[in-house]
């Protein structure tokens, strides 16, 4: 294995905890984040060689879960499969149980309502508000105009606020 080779992998291993909660963020559920980074990773390994040094390694990866989530979603599209209900595999850690319980309430009506978002407008939300990308870092990943990375997020943060203050269920526009 060549230097370069070591590098690409030990980097790899860095980005997996970003990498997950890009999934999971993406696809509303636990599992089907891991999934979807298992993929990515499966396809990043046997592609080491399309990747150039000097590419952010970040983007490249957030890129080709992208596409392939997209895929994924083609793919159950055209099988008319259900949609898995979100886990609740995530709690949130306190002091209190109070506030842990109040805390994962919160969180999981987040993550609910999430995937009521658009699919651009959810992985724009993840990239800048969960895994803390700016906004030309998000547009470098997604291949988009970062005008483009600022409307998707002001309206994915405008929805979400709208559907937490109703409340109301609504359909996800995917």
């Amino acid at each position: 294995m060549g230097q370069g080779h070591v590098r690409f992998r030990a980097e790899l291993r860095a980005l997996l905890p970003r990498l997950r909660r890009f999934g999971h963020a993406l696809t509303g559920s636990a599992d089907a984040g891991d999934d979807l980074v298992q993929d990515a990773l499966e396809k990043a390994l046997s592609r080491e060689d399309q990747y150039r040094e000097g590419t952010r390694l970040d983007s490249w990866m957030y890129k080709i879960m992208q596409n392939a989530w997209i895929d994924n979603r083609r793919a159950h599209a055209r099988q008319s499969r259900v949609v898995q209900p979100m886990s609740e595999d995530i709690v949130a850690v306190s002091e209190d149980g109070r506030d842990s319980f109040d805390a994962a309430i919160s969180l999981r009506q987040v993550r609910e309502m999430m995937t009521r978002l658009h699919e651009d407008e959810r992985a724009v939300l993840a990239l800048v508000s969960i895994d803390g990308l700016t906004y030309q870092q998000a547009a470098d990943a997604l291949d988009i105009p970062i005008g483009t990375v600022m409307s998707r997020l002001a309206r994915a943060r405008n929805k979400l606020l709208q559907l937490m203050e109703s409340g109301a269920p609504t359909a996800p526009k995917d």
